[in-house]
């Protein structure tokens, strides 16, 4: 894919995007996608994602493939949410710092509560906390700070993979039960 301004316009009317917002801090290192996939029936949700993509076309397609992923798990668990992602490009082990996330809470703020973060791959709770200082746009918050007490969210995401599992062994043996079977996976 080129990163030119027709192709991401393309990209985004294939797959039904609304919005795709960027966020470039280079005095703190911050380089994040934001995409919103749909919001019809509620702002979108969607988890931060901090990975070192190698391309920013790589990032941009990730975010893409994930808000309109949501989107659909959202509403068939009938959720009044839409679907969206945040992808912050960089090693979470070496490029995080509270200063980071603080100012992506900053952008999300400045979204005007059309996007609501929560936790993805390179990212944990605490830095969930940071990005909550500057904006209430915040899921999976401890009680503590005014958060619904649910705490690590990857819990639902496991155990929604763990359903889907079941669903298809169902649909192809007739029974959902795991017992004997392996999973093997392929690329």
């Amino acid at each position: 894919m080129s990163t030119s301004q027709n192709s991401i316009f393309e990209l985004m009317s294939q797959s039904g995007h609304q919005n795709l917002f960027f966020c470039n801090d280079e005095l703190v290192g911050l380089k994040a996608i934001v995409a919103i996939h749909d919001t019809t029936l509620g702002p979108a949700i969607g988890g931060v994602r901090m990975l070192p993509y190698e391309t920013t076309e790589e990032a941009i397609e990730d975010a893409l493939r994930l808000s309109k992923a949501i989107t659909y798990k959202s509403a068939i668990t009938g959720l009044n949410l839409g679907g969206g992602s945040a992808v912050i490009i960089g090693n979470s082990r070496l490029d995080k710092s509270e200063v980071l996330l603080r100012r992506l809470g900053q952008f999300i703020e400045g979204l005007n509560g059309n996007f609501i973060a929560s936790l993805d791959v390179g990212t944990t709770q605490r830095d969930l906390e940071y990005i909550y200082t500057e904006t209430d746009h915040v899921a999976g918050l401890p009680k503590a700070i005014h958060g619904s007490g649910v705490g690590d969210t990857s819990i639902f995401a496991a155990q929604g993979v763990y359903f889907g599992i079941k669903a298809c062994l169902k649909e192809l043996y007739g029974s959902e039960s795991v017992a004997g079977k392996k999973l093997l996976y392929t690329e």
